[in-house]
């Protein structure tokens, strides 16, 4: 309303004072020409005084009783006295008189407040009445150039005197009283922490101008508890504001509206503070929304509700639950009243899900649910609000190696799981989607039994085997020693290349554990063609392959060896007899006893493995039984001679070798 370059000083008084003192001395000089007039003019009104208020001069006062006192007197005295004595009262009254008017009458400093009262308006301005016959003039430029009302005819206000003069009119000024005036309320609400009304007039850069009297700065975080996002949206409106700074020589002055919000939300706090549990349901607004949760009002301070407090289900941002200004109800969960923190619940006033959940989803049970996540070690499917299970990458598919989850399944999609495991007290649930389906295995089991040549790529090769897969999920492992009947496998990667088509044969099935054993050395089973052919106690002809100190090794076929014992070649010999084993002083035996490497012998079969390809041999037996067989023939052949013997039977069979 005013501007802020109004600070009145003593000084400003101080030129007009001397310029009455010389008024005074130089009546002084004409006493006593104008004594009449001087004393008429000394009781004619009250003079202002620099502090505003008026004060009556008593120049007069102490001649009046001395006037009576004579006339009083008088009868008492006689005509010469009476005279003297009226001579006397009259020259002191006179020198009284003569000494006030000597003494400099003090006019009104300049800058000083006084009431007068408004007489007319003029083009020039307002015309008062400053008393003494003296009438004054307000500009009108005071009121054309400021939004100041011209001040009501008749009424009496204050003005400033300035100290100047235009055709003999004192000029005043009533905007500066109004500005010094308007200065005074506002230290005095400043000082006393007073709310003051104003109204908003611009928007400046960090804040508002607003209209208190005078211009004062409200930032714009001192307007609300909260940012406020337009300002702009504030221009002319009345706002309630506290005076936080005041500089009046700067005419600086800054207010603030959140001061009062403060105090008023202090107030309303304390007293919520007070009524206040844990376990109480109470409404609030929310206030904002975080990426953890959100902050509710609840009418003087803040509740934080967390984003697991949300709901049973699964939220993926607070602003899915709540929005700002929104009114809620809620249950406090926590409440720190030295701290003043609150933990509000919202999925707390609904029935937790999980209590009776094992009843529902019995393990083994198949139930309909929909895929809410996908992460890299599975996907979690939410049977219902709050109940989400875990299906691992490993229970999704039963042909498929899932390099990820995301490859086979994506959030939204509709998919069957059986309940694998449940534990509510740790509110889990495991799944698997491939229960739900047909195993593929089992039935491609039943495709291939056991016995089955199966023909497949190499899939992957390891220190022990090689994986060869049949059909698309289904592999078979062919171990080292399952590739050949007469050689000894060390390293797979010789007789094995990833991709190459592999003929095996399906040895077995462990469905358990979802394993095929397969076979290449028995698709082309000679041992088994040998052990159809052949059983204990038959006398076969067989080559001496290698000789070990345990025994000989007998070639009986292609890829089909024997064993013939150390104890099958010979009779049991005494200890002290030396070993028919022999040897050169380096490199392999060279015979047992009567076996040598290469040559051909008659061997009985005393044991056979068809399980472990083993084969037991004993010559030593065999020559007795051909020995036998041999006797029992000269003997038939025989009969006739009474007289043969068992040692013409052995020349014979000598003869015919």
């Amino acid at each position: 309303m005013f501007s802020d370059n109004d600070n009145p000083t003593s000084a400003a008084a101080a030129p007009a004072h001397d310029h009455e003192k010389d008024q005074a001395s130089e009546s002084q000089a004409h006493t006593e020409a104008t004594v009449n007039a001087a004393a008429q003019e000394a009781t004619a009104a009250p003079v202002a005084q620099a502090d505003g208020d008026p004060r009556p001069e008593q120049a007069t006062a102490p001649a009046a009783p001395a006037a009576e006192a004579s006339h009083e007197a008088a009868p008492h005295l006689d005509p010469e006295a009476a005279a003297a004595a009226e001579e006397a009262a009259g020259s002191e009254e006179m020198s009284k008189l003569i000494e006030q008017y000597s003494e400099p009458v003090e006019s009104a400093a300049n800058n000083e407040i006084i009431e007068v009262k408004v007489v007319a308006y003029t083009e020039h301005g307002v015309v008062v009445d400053v008393g003494g016959k003296t009438e004054g003039l307000i500009p009108a430029a005071e009121f054309s150039e400021t939004d100041i009302p011209r001040p009501e005819p008749n009424a009496t206000i204050e003005v400033q005197r300035t100290g100047e003069h235009k055709d003999g009119y004192v000029i005043l000024s009533y905007q500066k009283v109004l500005r010094r005036r308007t200065w005074e309320k506002i230290e005095a609400a400043f000082k006393a922490k007073e709310t003051v009304t104003g109204k908003v007039v611009d928007r400046i850069k960090g804040g508002l101008v607003v209209d208190i009297g005078v211009r004062a700065f409200l930032p714009g975080s001192q307007y609300d508890l909260r940012p406020t996002a337009n300002l702009d949206n504030l221009m002319n409106t009345e706002v309630q504001v506290r005076i936080t700074k005041l500089n009046r020589r700067r005419g600086n002055v800054v207010v603030s509206r959140r001061a009062l919000l403060e105090e008023e939300l202090h107030a309303k706090r304390a007293q919520l503070m007070e009524t206040l549990s844990e376990g109480q349901k109470v409404k609030g607004h929310v206030k904002n929304v975080t990426e953890y949760g959100a902050f509710v009002d609840l009418g003087g301070i803040d509740g934080l509700l967390h984003l697991t407090d949300l709901s049973w289900g699964r939220v993926k941002h607070p602003s899915d639950i709540v929005k700002p200004d929104q009114e809620v109800e809620v249950v406090i969960l926590k409440f720190d009243k030295e701290k003043q923190r609150v933990s509000l619940g919202l999925k707390q006033l609904t029935n937790d899900p999980w209590v009776g959940a094992a009843e529902k989803y019995p393990a083994g049970g198949k139930v309909q649910g929909k895929i809410v996540g996908v992460v890299d070690y599975g996907v979690f499917v939410e049977l219902e609000q709050g109940i989400e299970g875990l299906v691992h990458v490993s229970e999704m598919s039963w042909n498929k190696k899932v390099q990820h989850p995301s490859k086979i399944a994506k959030v939204g999609d509709e998919v069957d799981v059986v309940v694998l495991d449940i534990k509510p007290s740790d509110r889990r649930v495991s799944l698997g989607i491939k229960q739900a389906l047909p195993d593929p295995w089992l039935l491609t089991a039943e495709k291939y039994p056991v016995g089955t040549v199966v023909t497949g790529k190499v899939r992957n090769i390891a220190e022990f085997g090689a994986f060869i897969e049949i059909e698309d999920g289904f592999d078979g492992l062919v171990h080292v020693s399952d590739v050949s009947w007469t050689e000894r496998i060390k390293n797979p990667h010789e007789v094995f290349k990833k991709g190459e088509p592999i003929t095996a044969k399906v040895l077995k099935i462990d469905p358990e554990n979802r394993r095929v054993s397969l076979g290449i050395k028995q698709v082309n089973d000679i041992w088994g063609d040998w052990f159809k052919q052949h059983k204990v106690g038959q006398i076969v002809k067989g080559k001496v392959s290698r000789i070990a100190t345990f025994g000989a090794f007998v070639e009986l076929g292609d890829n089909i060896e024997a064993l013939c014992h150390n104890t099958e070649i010979e009779d049991r010999r005494r200890r002290d007899e030396p070993s028919p084993m022999h040897r050169t002083s380096t490199g392999p035996l060279k015979s047992a006893g009567p076996l040598e490497p290469g040559k051909e012998y008659d061997f009985k079969i005393i044991k056979i493995s068809p399980e472990t390809r083993r084969i037991g041999l004993s010559y030593r037996a065999a020559a007795k039984q051909i020995e036998r067989k041999e006797i029992e023939q000269y003997r038939s052949t025989t009969k006739s001679s009474s007289t043969a013997t068992i040692g013409d039977a052995l020349k014979q069979k000598l003869a015919s070798r």
